[in-house]
C-alpha cells in the first residue's frame, strides 16, 4: 500500500510540475516581435513594430525625403510591409569634444549617421482601435547642430505612452550645415535651405496629421514639446505660417528662442561656405555632392572668417555661430518673433515654458576650479564680473533663492536661458487667447558629489518619467522617483486638455507679465511669484 501511495505521489507530482512549465512557457514574453505582429496602415504603405509590456513600438518610420538643402518632400510609397524595429540614421554632426565624467552622466548615443534620416518612431497603448488618444510629438536638443531621438537615454517614450494613455512620437531632422546653410543668394532652387531643418518638422507633423489615428492618436490633440535646441525649433514652429493647425499645444523646456537670424547675415556665411569649398556660383549645384567632412570643415573655416569679419567691423553679432538659430528669411519665416503677426499666428495655443535653476554650471562647464571656493573667492570672482554692481547682483541672488548656501551657489545660477525665456513668456501671455505656464526646475542631482546641481537637461528623465533608465543624472533614488510623478504626470495632463494641474501639485495658475507665476519643480513643489525679478533687472545686458 505505501509503494502504492508513493507511485501516485510521484505521478500526481510529475503532472503537477509538467502543468507549472507548460504556463511559464505559454505565459507571454515581455517583448513580442513577429511576421504578423504590429501591423498598422499609413498613406504611403504598411509598417511593422514589435509590442514591449504591452506598448507597440515603431521606429525608423520614414516620413519624408529630401535632396540637401532643398526642401521635403513626401516618402515614396512602398508595397509590403516595411519593418520597423530599429532607429532610422541620425543626421550627421560636427560631434563636440567629449570628456570622460560628462559622457558618464549624459550617456550620449550618436546613432549612425546619414543624409537620409527623416524619420520618426512611435510609442503607443494601442493600434487600430479608433480611440483618439492625446499625441505628443517630442523634438530632440543639441544647439541646432547636434543630437538626433534616440542620443540620451530619457528619450524612450514608452513609459509616458502607458502612464497617460497617449501617443508619443519623436522625430530626427536634418541639422548644422545640412540643416541651416543658406544659399539662397544662389538662386530660386535653394531658396528655403536656412531653414531645412525647421521645414522637416512641419513635414514630420503633418505626417502625424494624416497617419497618427491608425496608432491611436489623435490628430486633432498634438502636443510638440522639446527642450534646449529643441525648445528653440518649437519657439520657431510657433511662428511658423505653415506649422498653424498641425500642433494644439506646445512646451519649451531650456530653449526660448528670442529672435531669429537676420538673412543678410547668413546669406554671408553661405557665399564664405561655397567659398571656402572653391566652387564659382554657376558650379553651386555641385555642393550637393561634396563629401559631408568637406563640407563640415568648410563650414567651420567660413565661421570663423566670418566672425573675425563682423568683429572687425563692430557688428553686433560677434558672437555668430553657425546654426545658432533659424533665419528670419521673408518666406517661411516672414516675421521677427515679437511681432504681432508672428504672435497671432498661435495666440490659440497654450503653451509651458520653463528653465532649470543651473543649467550650463560654471562649477563644471566653464571653471571647474571654482568647485569649493571659498566665500571671499566667490566674491572676488562676482565683483570682477559685475563691478559696482556687484553687491546688488549678490543681493537679488540671495533673493531669488534664500534656501542657498553655499558661497558658489552665488555663481551659478543660470542667466542664459531664463531671461529669454521670461521675454517670450510675457510676449505670449500679453499677445494670446490660450493660458502660458511659467516653471523652474531647481531639484538638485546627488551625483558626483552634488556637483551637477540642476544642470541642463536634467528635467528630461522626470518629463518622460525615466529615472530608471537615466540613473546616472538622477542618481535613482526614491525622491527622484517621487518627482517624476508628479512633473510627467503635469506634461500629460497639459496634452490632453491644456492645463497641467493635477492633485500632486499645488495649485497652478497661468502666467501673466504682471503676475509671474512660476511653478518650482523641487522636493516640495511650490509656487512663487516673480521670484528673480531683481536679478535679471541687475544682470540686464550681460
Amino acid at each position: 500500500m505505501k509503494t502504492i501511495n508513493k507511485s501516485v505521489f510521484f505521478i500526481v507530482m510529475a503532472i503537477m510540475s509538467f502543468t507549472v512549465l507548460s504556463k511559464a512557457g505559454s505565459a507571454q514574453s515581455p517583448i513580442v516581435v513577429g511576421a504578423d505582429i504590429a501591423i498598422v496602415q499609413t498613406e504611403y504603405g504598411k509598417v511593422r513594430g514589435y509590442i514591449h509590456d504591452g506598448t507597440y513600438v515603431y521606429k525608423g518610420i520614414p516620413y519624408a525625403h529630401a535632396e540637401r538643402f532643398l526642401p521635403p518632400e513626401k516618402p515614396d510609397a512602398w508595397e509590403g510591409i516595411r519593418s520597423s524595429l530599429f532607429w532610422g540614421p541620425t543626421c550627421p554632426m560636427m560631434t563636440p569634444p567629449t570628456v570622460d565624467d560628462d559622457e558618464f552622466v549624459y550617456r550620449h548615443d550618436w546613432g549612425y549617421p546619414g543624409e537620409d534620416c527623416l524619420s520618426l518612431n512611435i510609442w503607443t497603448p494601442e493600434i487600430n482601435d479608433g480611440k483618439h488618444r492625446p499625441v505628443m510629438v517630442w523634438i530632440h536638443g543639441g544647439a541646432y547642430a547636434w543630437g538626433s531621438s534616440q542620443e540620451l537615454p530619457c528619450y524612450d517614450g514608452e513609459n509616458l505612452s502607458k502612464k497617460g494613455d497617449i501617443v508619443m512620437v519623436s522625430v530626427n531632422h536634418r541639422l548644422n550645415v545640412l540643416g541651416f546653410l543658406d544659399l539662397s543668394a544662389f538662386g530660386e532652387k535653394y531658396k528655403f535651405s536656412a531653414n531645412a531643418s525647421i521645414m522637416d518638422l512641419v513635414a514630420a507633423l503633418e505626417w502625424v496629421k494624416n497617419n497618427i489615428a491608425n496608432f491611436g492618436g489623435d490628430p486633432d490633440n498634438v502636443t510638440i514639446f522639446g527642450q534646449s535646441g529643441g525648445g528653440g525649433k518649437v519657439c520657431t514652429l510657433l511662428n511658423a505660417p505653415s506649422a498653424k493647425g498641425l500642433f494644439h499645444k506646445a512646451v519649451v523646456q531650456s530653449g526660448a528662442n528670442p529672435r531669429f537670424q537676420k538673412q543678410e547675415l547668413t546669406q554671408r556665411l553661405g557665399k564664405a561656405v561655397v567659398e571656402e569649398l572653391g566652387l564659382q556660383p554657376s558650379q553651386i549645384d555641385s555642393i550637393q555632392k561634396v563629401p559631408y567632412t568637406e563640407l563640415a570643415a568648410a563650414t567651420k573655416r567660413a565661421i570663423k572668417k566670418v566672425s573675425e569679419q563682423l568683429a572687425a567691423e563692430n557688428n553686433p553679432e560677434t558672437r555668430f555661430r553657425f546654426g545658432l538659430r533659424p533665419t528670419l528669411d521673408g518666406d517661411f519665416l516672414p516675421y521677427e518673433v515679437s511681432d504681432p503677426r508672428a504672435l497671432a499666428i498661435s495666440k490659440d495655443v497654450p503653451v509651458i515654458f520653463g528653465t532649470v535653476k543651473n543649467e550650463f554650471n560654471i562649477l563644471i562647464w566653464s571653471n571647474p576650479l571654482m568647485k569649493n571656493a571659498p566665500l571671499d573667492t566667490v566674491k572676488n570672482f562676482i565683483h570682477k564680473k559685475y563691478g559696482d554692481k556687484a553687491d546688488a547682483y549678490i543681493a537679488a541672488v540671495k533673493q531669488a533663492y534664500p534656501e542657498d548656501t553655499k558661497p558658489t551657489d552665488l555663481i551659478d545660477v543660470d542667466l542664459g536661458f531664463r531671461p529669454g525665456t521670461v521675454i517670450h513668456a510675457n510676449l505670449k501671455s500679453s499677445n494670446s487667447d490660450a493660458p502660458v505656464f511659467m516653471y523652474m526646475f531647481t531639484w538638485q542631482s546627488p551625483i558626483f558629489d552634488g556637483d551637477y546641481k540642476s544642470v541642463h537637461c536634467i528635467e528630461l528623465p522626470f518629463v518622460f518619467n525615466n529615472i530608471a533608465l537615466w540613473e546616472e543624472l538622477t542618481g535613482g533614488g526614491e525622491d527622484a522617483y517621487v518627482l517624476a510623478d508628479k512633473i510627467s504626470q503635469a506634461w500629460i495632463n497639459f496634452a490632453r486638455n491644456g492645463d497641467p494641474n493635477h492633485d500632486g501639485l499645488p495649485k497652478w495658475q497661468p502666467y501673466t507679465e504682471e503676475n509671474g507665476t512660476t511653478m518650482f519643480f523641487d522636493n516640495k513643489c511650490v509656487i512663487r511669484h516673480h521670484h528673480d525679478k531683481e536679478l535679471l533687472k541687475v544682470t540686464a545686458g550681460e
